[in-house]
């Protein structure tokens, strides 16, 4: 799979080397499937995220939107048009599209990011996906993979999702794409939170840093650790019940993040799940599970946030116990 995303990432720099579409860069690996665990793994979905900045002539700008309290927030990718009448960086004869008049830019220069995945003066979702799927299908014969892999584009309105298969094995892959914040590893991406998202909303997204995270303890942890046999195991335990994945992965993260990595070897084992299971008890009892990124001052120093992120009150994922009674009810029957 990064082989596959490697390549495609030299073919989208040489398509795209002299357009006005967003500049798009190597795909970070997220979730279960490179953080080194999966629920089921026959239907591990390899997801990555492309980050994406702006070309030539543009600008991003980030815009909360402040509407409505979530528990993910959302944000808003202005598009903004730079003047490059006095830039001598670019090797071609590029047109200023602030200050060369339309008729000339429109018969000698391509049009600008605004006017093809933009709705008004904001980059546009399901635009951004089409244009995707459109260049991932363009570039595929061209790819090594081609020749002894068949490629199946998947449905899907915010994000490109194909499936390769060589006859005997198949690999489904979703391919994100997002934009940074600031330097941190916290990025807003296509990947919706809601059952209908607009098409400008670009929800504010923690799985970089907590792969990130994974890698951390990976890289201090001895080799015969089982912290992610633990998250497995729990994992599969949960599959039917009401407890989320999501759930089970926070609470081993959080862990991770105050019980020595030395202390998950084999012989740990038996005690570390007993932790795992204590923390989900506790925390239905109070109906409190913090997020583990948000308002986390204590992540490991290589890993980037913003110091809003940094400093929020971090939310809480049984936020929904503390207003039902009857889904804190049965959280703890289901425990």
């Amino acid at each position: 799979i990064t082989d596959l995303m490697d390549n495609y990432a030299i073919y989208f720099g040489h398509v795209l080397s002299n357009s006005f579409y967003p500049v798009l860069h190597r795909a970070i690996g997220v979730g279960s499937a490179f953080e080194g665990w999966s629920p089921r793994e026959e239907d591990v979905v390899y997801r990555v995220l492309i980050p994406m900045t702006p070309p030539r002539g543009h600008s991003f700008h980030l815009e909360l939107d402040g509407a409505e309290q979530r528990q993910v927030r959302n944000f808003r990718v202005r598009v903004q048009l730079e003047c490059t009448c006095t830039s001598k960086q670019q090797g071609d004869n590029m047109l200023c599209f602030l200050h060369h008049p339309e008729e000339e830019l429109r018969s000698n220069q391509d049009p600008s990011l605004l006017h093809t995945l933009c709705t008004g003066s904001y980059l546009d979702v399901q635009k951004t996906a089409r244009w995707f799927y459109q260049l991932v299908r363009a570039i595929w014969p061209a790819l090594p993979q081609s020749h002894n892999w068949h490629l199946t584009l998947l449905p899907s309105r915010r994000s490109c999702q194909f499936k390769v298969t060589n006859g005997t094995v198949s690999f489904r892959i979703e391919m994100l794409f997002g934009v940074r914040r600031d330097d941190s590893h916290i990025f807003v991406s296509s990947q919706p939170r809601e059952a209908y998202t607009q098409s400008t909303t670009w929800p504010e997204t923690y799985a970089v840093t907590e792969t990130e995270f994974f890698k951390h303890i990976a890289r201090q942890a001895p080799p015969d650790s089982l912290h992610l046999k633990c998250l497995q195991l729990f994992v599969h335990l949960q599959l039917g019940i009401g407890f989320s994945t999501y759930t089970m992965k926070t609470i081993v993260m959080h862990l991770l993040n105050t019980v020595p990595v030395t202390q998950w070897c084999r012989r740990h084992f038996l005690r570390r799940l007993i932790d795992i299971s204590e923390s989900l008890r506790l925390s239905l009892e109070l109906k409190c599970l913090n997020h583990f990124i948000v308002g986390n001052r204590r992540l490991p120093a290589e890993i980037s946030l913003p110091r809003d992120v940094q400093m929020a009150e971090p939310p809480n994922l049984f936020h929904d116990l503390v207003m039902d009674p009857a889904a804190h009810s049965q959280g703890i029957r289901e425990y």
